[in-house]
């Protein structure tokens, strides 16, 4: 039984990798569609605000919110 869920398990695997191998083929990307129009690219400095620096202020901006709203909690209850 142990040999028989092995290779079940490793024929998944294989199948899985080969159609994700396939799907994410680069080459579609080569083509341009109809209607395409791409706007301009983004700077080193929009592209970090945009992907680290905002993230990391909506993140502080909910956690302060969670603590200013456990903290009401406690002194409701004291």
């Amino acid at each position: 039984m142990d040999k028989k869920n092995a290779l079940r398990a490793g024929a998944l695997a294989a199948g899985t990798s080969l159609m994700m191998l396939l799907m994410s083929s680069p080459a579609f990307a080569v083509m341009r569609d109809d209607g395409d129009d791409p706007g301009p690219g983004l700077s080193v400095v929009e592209t970090l605000g945009l992907f680290v620096v905002a993230p990391i202020v909506l993140f502080l901006v909910i956690a302060g919110l969670v603590i200013v709203g456990e903290k009401s909690m406690k002194q409701k209850q004291s």
